[in-house]
């Protein structure tokens, strides 16, 4: 596998990203935790995605190479037009994303706002889905809390991650949360964590997808990943998607946690290359 890697200036930002393969377009976008990355997020799935397609790996605004700082009003906005700019740049008119977590949330706003600009979409575990309607889980608790009381840790990463973001901790190597801790602590993130609790009851509101009426309405073909033991964001969310979204297929996924792409990363690329690959082949 070739691996490029280039930045594009996106309005005032600056967007890292890493490309591989040819073929239909599909932009991965990475969750929301600390130290997270393209890169980090996805990789057991690039390559074999690259095989059959081009696979854009950007690192969201806040987060890796890119420029910090989100918009903590509308988060799934902001992130939502950094990513359409991201695609302006790379000139391109539509394109497959997929998105885990917040990676997911900014993936869906894109798609309501501009749904031309999506091809197919895929949501894992995305945040957003009643958020209003019930108590943060504790696995989102400990996300929310990770830059505040006595600031980060690699011990409170590790808990985060071994306990909360999978289902079988023993099988995360040392080195991904050393490594997720050294980027978590980088002073620009913690001088402005990019993801923490709404500042305003109508941030909250905007930021949950069953409040918005256009959920019903959008036609993009949809595949929703949920793992059955997501501890972040909880599984019936899932359902909630499948019910309200016209054209939704839900796949919840056994002894599964909030990182579907790296726990059943064989299952998760053989999907994505069936789903992604209809619309070629039609």
């Amino acid at each position: 596998m070739t691996l490029t890697e280039k930045t594009y200036h996106v309005g005032e930002r600056d967007i890292f990203v890493a490309e591989a393969g040819v073929g239909p377009a599909v932009v991965l976008l990475h969750g929301g935790g600390p130290g997270a990355s393209g890169l980090s997020n996805y990789v057991r799935n690039i390559e074999p995605l690259s095989e059959r397609f081009r696979v854009i790996v950007p690192d969201m605004p806040g987060y890796g190479r890119s420029t910090k700082g989100i918009d903590q009003s509308d988060p799934f906005g902001d992130l939502a037009n950094s990513m359409r700019g991201l695609l302006d740049e790379l000139g391109l008119r539509s394109a497959h994303l997929v998105g885990n977590s917040y990676g997911a949330s900014a993936a869906l706003r894109l798609a309501l706002d501009t749904p031309g600009r999506v091809d197919r979409l895929v949501l894992m575990g995305p945040g957003g889905v009643g958020t209003t309607r019930a108590l943060p889980t504790p696995g989102l608790g400990k996300l929310l809390t990770y830059y505040t009381g006595d600031g980060p840790s690699r011990a409170k990463l590790e808990e985060f991650i071994r306990s909360y973001l999978v289902h079988d901790g023993s099988a995360i190597p040392d080195k991904v949360i050393e490594e997720r801790y050294q980027a978590s602590i980088d002073p620009a993130v913690v001088a402005n964590p990019p993801l923490r609790r709404p500042s305003s009851l109508r941030t909250l509101r905007r930021m949950d997808f069953t409040r918005d009426r256009r959920l019903s309405q959008l036609r993009t073909p949809t595949l929703v990943i949920w793992g059955s033991n997501d501890k972040v964001n909880r599984p019936s969310g899932g359902h909630t998607l499948a019910r309200t979204m016209p054209n939704c297929d839900l796949l919840q996924v056994a002894n599964t946690g909030h990182w579907v792409q790296w726990e059943r990363a064989e299952l998760f690329n053989a999907t994505l290359r069936t789903f992604l690959g209809i619309q070629e082949e039609s």
